[in-house]
């Protein structure tokens, strides 16, 4: 189903506005909090979802309360959802398809984004004689494993016939390897361009090799929840990805103060974050189409064929649109 202007405008209608529906007869239980977790400092959603309150305004009669945590790479995050410490996730592809490969009890109920601008760099130190990805090889290179950085970074080496098994490989977040790469420790690392853009801007690095180039290599984000809550608590899943849908459509026609709050909560310059999201489109739709689940199926195969996953994801069972669905049926009866 596609999300039409109509269904941008009803939702645009509700956002803020709208007091949240009790929950239904049908629905036996309601749970005793939401745990959302996202990938650190926190997808684009997620940090409207804790600067504006929505998801808090949502359950707030239902005295449910919203947690929103952010881990150190999805992995941490995955952990967390497959044993059941967190009900949803906002991370990556990577992340989420290594745990749905694993057998996990999790489905995908949505899109966090799909981003055609790709924003992963490869950075040395500004004096440094590493000029192209070709000059790393026998290098030591920061990244955090497992992420879509990762991935990008392996296929930017495939290019010049290379693997990760060439070079050294460390696993670190920018707040060790900003400063790893300034003391010398490491000779390049790969982040998005957002997050380094401070210290190319003060001079410090150079981007060797910029993936923007490269938009074929872009995938859906998913929203993964985990299985037992999104069976337990349909109606919540719903109402959930209703103020998804609502905050997707806020961004679109609030750019200016989505990409400041985006730009203050990150750190990141605004400068920054514009080139990321140029022509203030954000793609935060979470409808999952045919064309999202084909690339996560090319990722999944790109994954498999570098070591970055084990098992295979079932797709069948993996993805369930009926959240979506539900979450724009709700939204409907809230505006008639």
């Amino acid at each position: 189903m596609t999300i039409t202007r109509r269904h941008l405008g009803l939702a645009l209608a509700a956002l803020l506005g709208t007091t949240a529906l009790p929950a239904t007869a049908q629905e036996a239980s309601l749970p005793e909090a939401i745990r959302i977790g996202s990938t650190a400092p926190g997808h684009l959603k997620f940090i409207l979802f804790r600067n504006l309150q929505l998801l808090e305004k949502e359950f707030e009669a239902d005295g449910i309360p919203v947690e929103l945590v952010t881990f150190d790479g999805g992995s941490a995050a995955s952990v967390a959802l497959g044993s059941g410490e967190l009900d949803l996730m906002y991370t990556g592809n990577n992340p989420a398809l290594r745990l749905a490969a694993s057998g996990a009890d999790v489905v995908a109920v949505g899109l966090s984004s799909w981003n055609p601008q790709n924003d992963t760099v490869v950075i040395a130190r500004a004096d440094s004689d590493i000029d192209s990805i070709d000059d790393l090889k026998g290098r030591n290179v920061a990244y955090l494993a497992g992420t879509v950085r990762h991935s990008n970074f392996a296929k930017a080496l495939e290019t010049v016939g290379l693997t990760t098994d060439d070079v050294e490989s460390f696993n670190f977040p920018i707040e060790t390897a900003g400063p790893a790469l300034s003391r010398g420790d490491v000779d390049a690392v790969v982040d998005s361009k957002s997050t380094v853009q401070t210290l190319i801007d003060q001079g410090l690095a150079k981007v060797i090799f910029d993936a923007s180039a490269h938009p074929e290599w872009v995938s859906p984000y998913p929203i993964t929840a985990n299985g037992e809550f999104a069976r337990t608590y349909p109606e919540v899943l719903a109402r959930i990805l209703a103020v998804d849908i609502q905050t997707a459509a806020w961004a679109d026609a609030h750019p200016e103060e989505t990409i400041r709050i985006f730009a203050e909560e990150t750190g990141r310059p605004i400068e920054a974050v514009q080139e990321t999201y140029p022509e203030n489109r954000f793609h935060q739709s979470p409808e999952i189409t045919e064309a999202a689940i084909a690339s996560l199926r090319e990722e999944e195969a790109f994954m498999a064929g570098n070591g970055l996953l084990e098992g295979e994801v079932n797709y069948d069972s993996w993805i369930d649109r009926s959240y979506y669905e539900a979450a724009l049926a709700l939204l409907q009866a809230r505006t008639n």
